[in-house]
């Protein structure tokens, strides 16, 4: 006999967490969380190896929207992390330049300076105004940047991290992601290094203080009434009858169901009706993976970076992240740490790890005997792949689930590029829109024992 529960969560990350923290605050408790690991997190997660902790790749926390910082606050609380300034650079042509790229060209060769000047100069602006980006990426950046910076930075980073052609990408992914410029700027920042405190998104940050990313998980997880199902696969999506075939053999009935899990995986499951193609439009759906080798280090205060970009390809690794700058608590006394990120398509190219360090290795000159650990997290999928066809369709696919009362979530469920804190928001918005719907009837609401509520 099925069961039958209201709404269903597929995957504790971030998102679906946030979904449930909003549930539960209103004073609802007929849903469940189904997940794959044996720990909540996703890839919002840390493990800890040898005293040094790693998260799943660089995890920040930008919170500016009310609804991010109040969740943050009431289940980690700010007191428990560290407010930093971003310290980011770039490591091309031989040489460590201050991020953003097109704010700081000081220190480069003088050819790629005047490459950059002329390109922007001579760039096809119409009406000295940016274009829109519903454009491929390679003509927004001719024309946002001009051809120096395209060759320089954008075009060779882009295709390391995306592991596809930038002439077919498109730039609808770049948004806020890609701080503007002007003719001013880029001469001050190729005489001077340019004061970058204010710009980007990432400017200012919060991390935990202890434990990394994951503390964040914990704290949301001890504030929930309701259980976590782990290690319970989804295995079949029926949208004829709503519901859902799990590992262990179940069957439950559901009404609502908030889906986190890739939307490439989500449709690839789905038993069709005559009237859907969810379970054939996962083929138009592509993304790049991540190797993160991490690498603890036995020595300290060697560079106060918090991470380096690195967009020339003979490099594996696109980005290298010190953890141990984000908080002491990262790593031992008297050590330090290295995330070395390399993208990749379908297969790991081999010998990746080995030569990935042997160049961090000669870049930060790092003896053999200094290295104290290795940890390897693979994320099988980490940048979704933006081109025309998931542009057409991520929006039909993900309103047309809707319509069958599945709603897909977050930065692998909407399949898109975001933050935390916007997983943090959808998760609450999309919480707060099922209980409007649902709140006319008394089915799985009761009020919340407010002694349950932890102050942190």
């Amino acid at each position: 006999m099925n069961q039958r529960i209201e709404t269903v969560i597929i995957g504790a990350g971030l998102t679906g967490l946030a979904a449930a923290y909003q549930l539960e605050s209103a004073g609802y408790f007929d849903y469940r969380i189904f997940e794959q690991e044996c720990t909540p997190g996703g890839l919002c997660r840390s493990v800890l190896q040898d005293g040094f902790i790693f998260d799943y790749t660089g995890h920040l926390l930008h919170a500016t929207a009310p609804a991010a910082q109040q969740l943050i606050n009431q289940t980690l609380g700010f007191k428990n992390c560290v407010s930093q300034e971003r310290q980011s650079f770039i490591y091309s042509n031989e040489q460590v330049t201050r991020y953003p790229f097109q704010m700081n060209l000081h220190a480069l060769p003088i050819s790629v300076i005047a490459d950059c000047i002329e390109g922007f100069v001579k760039r096809r602006a119409p009406n000295n105004r940016t274009i829109s980006n519903k454009s491929s990426f390679y003509s927004w950046v001719q024309t946002n940047f001009g051809s120096g910076f395209g060759k320089h930075f954008f075009f060779p980073y882009q295709e390391k991290i995306f592991c596809y052609p930038v002439r077919r990408l498109s730039a609808t992914w770049t948004g806020r992601f890609v701080p503007a410029t002007s003719l001013h700027h880029i001469i001050q920042g190729a005489i001077n290094p340019y004061d970058n405190k204010n710009v980007g998104y990432n400017a200012r940050f919060y991390y935990p203080a202890q434990g990394g990313i994951q503390r964040l998980i914990e704290g949301i997880v001890t504030q929930l009434i309701n259980p976590i199902s782990y290690q319970i696969k989804i295995t079949a999506i029926n949208l004829n009858n709503q519901t859902i075939q799990l590992s262990d053999g179940s069957v439950i009935q559901y009404k609502k169901l908030i889906s986190t899990m890739p939307l490439k995986a989500l449709c690839a499951m789905i038993c069709d009706r005559s009237d859907t193609v969810f379970n054939h439009a996962h083929r138009q759906l592509l993304a790049s993976s991540v190797l993160n080798i991490n690498v603890g280090v036995s020595r300290r205060d060697w560079t106060d970076k918090h991470w380096i970009y690195v967009p020339e390809p003979i490099y594996h690794f696109y980005r290298i992240g010190f953890p141990h700058n984000l908080t002491p608590a990262m790593a031992p006394h008297e050590h330090s740490s290295l995330a070395l990120e390399c993208a990749y398509r379908d297969t790991i190219p081999a010998d990746t790890v080995a030569k990935a360090i042997a160049q961090a290795k000669h870049l930060l000159h790092i003896a053999d005997h200094e290295i104290a650990t290795v940890n390897i997290l693979d994320l099988p999928c980490a940048y979704v792949t933006y081109n025309r066809r998931r542009d057409e369709v991520v929006p039909v696919l993900l309103a047309r689930l809707k319509e069958n009362g599945i709603y897909s979530i977050g930065r692998y469920g909407s399949w898109k590029y975001a933050s935390m804190q916007e997983a943090i928001i959808e998760g609450i918005d999309t919480a707060q829109e099922l209980l409007t719907i649902t709140q006319q009837s008394s089915v799985g609401w009761r009020q919340r024992p407010l002694h349950n509520r932890i102050e942190t």
